[in-house]
């Protein structure tokens, strides 16, 4: 795979866009792949030219269909051009450190993590011993690769094969991928679910050839991405264990009447302990649908958690609560999003609900300065102070293009590295990921860090890559990944003011407690850390 044997065609010729990109051009003469794709994208070209406007109806539907064809085949194609980049590491030449990083970076894939799973289903693999694998569904993968699967319709399709015992019979589970890809090419995802669903039942009636094994394989618990109102979804699918606990635990804290946020005299807790007489009155305020109040209980349950102290004392350096950062301006105008270290995002109201009812540690910071703090060479690991004073300042990683929040990173020292000397300084220190803060070195596949000293990333520390020559452009880089929100909000706003005055001084609207916003913006003055403790709502 990825492999081509030499041709006697000119595709081999001078390529000067690809040299400018850093791609290795092969001998004339020489089949040139690259050569091969602007054929292809030339060809597109062509294509979005094509004027169907006294095309007959029957062409205009056969383009259509061919169209999706070819889309679904280079699906397949490409799924085959990462495998080739995974099995040689060719991601290091584009200056990466792992198939993930090249998948999100480079290839802009969102899901790596999904699109890796499916690739392993449909793709030859490699042994450990360098020995090549068929792919695990060799039915599915052709169906791809001839282009009668789509995406949709393949990942409908996996997840109907991935649920058939293990302990089937080889032969029983090869038909059983048959019809899967059968009804996959004539049905729509739903459609396939069910049929899958009654493939399923016939194949296991009596439940006899599922064990642990397989339910072990198919747990899961993922949380979905926000959405453009910080929402997110929940997608779960529990053992039996963990589902006859859950609903156990459902049936006491999510009892109608129970941990109601709109309810300021809802128990909260479990409904166990509480007087019938209170839950009652409880329940007869209670509007909330069943899955409302399920939510609330989850709420309710993590809040019990943090509060308790049942996740420890300290994780990557920091307390177990919710830490925020937000800008003065944002605060003093009560709007605006807040950021957590896991990355999080929480709408100005709601952060001022928490800080009135729970304790918590608010990063608020101007223009990204703040007071350094100093531990010299007497501490190898950073202080809690300076792990506050990094995320206000960073968010998550610095390593250009990486999503990891800043409660799964590592603190970095950036100007020089401890064993050879750096201080535990807070302007010498960056955050990083556990991959990434190990990629820093002197290999040439490795990167550099280095402090910018002017324009708007000013302060921060950049990556470059070892084999990109320092002066070039854009050698050096920094991650503004985690900076989204603020990067919007202050767009938004200079064209706001391009079109309107300045608005008015801004109050709160009484909908959340204001004693809390202002005795937070009075702190203000006191530095650019502060802890916001269990404060009264005026």
């Amino acid at each position: 795979m990825g492999t081509h044997e030499p041709g006697d065609d000119a595709l081999g010729a001078e390529n000067p866009a690809a040299e400018d990109a850093g791609v290795h051009i092969r001998e004339p003469h020489a089949q040139n792949p690259i050569a091969l794709y602007e054929q292809l994208h030339a060809l597109l070209d062509q294509l979005d030219e094509v004027d169907t406007t006294t095309a007959p109806e029957a062409e205009v539907a056969a383009m259509a269909i061919e169209h999706e064809r070819a889309v679904r085949r280079m699906i397949s194609i490409g799924n085959d051009r990462i495998m080739d980049v995974s099995d040689r590491a060719a991601y290091r030449s584009v200056g990466v450190i792992s198939l993930r990083d090249f998948m999100m970076g480079p290839l802009r894939i969102p899901n790596a993590y999904k699109r890796m799973r499916t690739m392993e289903a449909v793709c030859e693999t490699y042994t450990i011993t360098g020995d090549k694998k068929p792919p695990v569904y060799p039915q599915l993968a052709a169906a791809l690769r001839e282009g009668t699967l789509g995406v949709d319709h393949l990942g409908t399709a996996l997840e109907v094969l991935n649920k058939i015992p293990e302990n089937l019979d080889p032969e029983d589970l090869n038909r059983a991928e048959a019809e899967v890809v059968d009804f996959s090419q004539k049905l729509a995802p739903r459609q396939i679910i069910a049929a899958g669903t009654r493939l399923l039942a016939h194949l296991d009636p009596d439940g006899t050839i599922t064990d642990d094994k397989d339910r072990k394989r198919q747990r899961r618990l993922t949380v979905g991405n926000q959405d453009a109102q910080s929402m997110s979804q929940l997608l779960a699918t529990l053992d039996p264990t963990t589902r006859a606990m859950l609903d156990v635990v459902l049936a006491a804290w999510a009892a109608p009447g129970m941990n109601n946020p709109d309810d300021d005299a809802s128990p909260t807790g479990s409904s166990v302990d509480v007087d019938a007489e209170i839950l009652t009155e409880a329940a007869a305020r209670d509007n909330r649908t069943p899955a409302q109040r399920n939510h609330d209980a989850l709420g309710a349950l993590l809040k019990a958690v943090l509060d308790g102290g049942l996740i420890g004392a300290s994780h990557r350096g920091l307390p177990p609560h919710l830490i925020v950062r937000i800008s003065d301006t944002q605060l003093r105008e009560y709007a605006g999003v807040a950021q957590t270290t896991t990355g999080a995002d929480i709408p100005m109201p709601d952060l001022i609900r928490l800080a009135a009812q729970s304790v918590m540690h608010l990063a608020v910071f101007s223009e990204h300065t703040g007071a350094p703090l100093y531990l010299g060479t007497s501490k190898r690991l950073a202080s809690q102070s300076q792990r506050f004073m990094l995320f206000a300042g960073y968010g998550g990683c610095s390593k250009p293009d990486c999503p990891a929040p800043f409660s799964h990173v590592e603190i970095h020292h950036a100007e020089q590295d401890w064993a050879r000397g750096g201080r535990t300084d807070i302007d010498e220190l960056a955050p990083a990921c556990g991959p990434h803060n190990r990629a820093v070195g002197d290999k040439p596949e490795q990167f550099t860090t280095e402090k910018i000293y002017d324009g708007p990333d000013r302060g921060r520390y950049g990556w470059r890559p070892n084999n990109n020559p320092v002066g070039t452009a854009g050698s050096l880089r920094t991650n503004h990944m985690h900076d989204l929100g603020s990067i919007v909000d202050d767009r938004l706003l200079r064209r706001r003011a391009e079109f309107t005055p300045p608005p008015a001084e801004s109050s709160p609207d009484g909908s959340y407690p204001t004693g809390i916003a202002d005795e937070i913006i009075s702190m203000l003055r006191a530095g650019t850390l502060v802890s916001v403790g269990d404060y009264e709502a005026a």
